[in-house]
């Protein structure tokens, strides 16, 4: 996105142990790995460095990284899942729930199709799927995919800005517009939508508290909404001991 006067932007990326300066913010250097913990901590640390744009070139590499801990796994392939859902669990609520605004991008497996071109059929190299979990897409408030000539288009919008529209380069405008969008408080309204499903989304009351610790904005707002799930929660794991009537301690 475009920066105004005062935002800082950092880059990283785990796919190297070496960066260069990319001439806009900062580069951050982090230990060679691939897991899931080695991005939740390089993004903690430029949310404590007051970074308030991040981008991850790429969450690729972390999905990669999981498909091959998970086949390293002896017994159970299909149970050994239960092993690798949380650490991909954690790394996308982070991304989700970080205080900083959040680009990521993500290879795509290569293919090539059959295109007509003055009457001749000519190959051209395409991009078919997103190397990561599958649906991470509809995590992101948007989403846009980019061809071999860097033509875009989107393919998830909850911003409205992109949606249907023709194929284009992405320049300063679209960050423009971005943050536009992003001041307008309109983005407030979709970080609720996603709290909310978050809350929704809670299997233990655990869960449910580390998500209400880690939210202190929230917390006031949607104190309701974590009780109702709370209780949700008691009564499907401890049924006969439940009591409506008792308060969550959060603290």
């Amino acid at each position: 996105t475009t920066k105004k006067q005062g935002e800082e932007l950092s880059t990283f990326t785990l796919e190297y142990t070496v960066h260069f300066h990319t001439g806009i913010g900062c580069s951050l250097s982090v230990e060679y790995s691939f897991t899931p913990e080695a991005y939740i901590k390089a993004i903690e640390i430029c949310e404590q460095a007051n970074m308030e744009v991040i981008i991850i070139d790429s969450i690729s590499h972390c999905w990669d990284e999981l498909l091959d801990f998970h086949s390293k796994l002896v017994g159970n392939s299909f149970t050994n899942w239960a092993k690798v859902t949380p650490r991909q669990k954690s790394f996308v609520d982070k991304i989700l729930q970080s205080s900083a605004h959040i680009i990521a991008t993500m290879r795509t497996k290569q293919d090539y199709v059959l295109n007509q071109k003055d009457g001749k059929y000519v190959p051209e190299k395409v991009g078919l799927k997103a190397v990561q979990r599958d649906g991470v897409d509809y995590e992101f408030t948007l989403v846009f995919d980019i061809d071999i000539k860097h033509y875009v288009v989107s393919s998830k919008d909850r911003t409205s800005l992109f949606m249907g529209k023709p194929e284009f380069i992405i320049n300063e405008s679209t960050g423009r517009k971005i943050l536009e969008w992003c001041n307008k408080g309109e983005a407030h309204a979709g970080a609720k939508e996603s709290i909310r499903n978050l809350i929704n989304n809670c299997k233990t009351v655990q869960e449910l508290l580390i998500l209400y610790q880690q939210n202190p904005i929230y917390q006031n707002e949607f104190r309701s909404v974590f009780e109702q799930k709370k209780a949700q929660l008691f009564t499907i794991t401890n049924p006969q001991n439940f009591n409506p009537n008792e308060q969550f301690n959060y603290n």
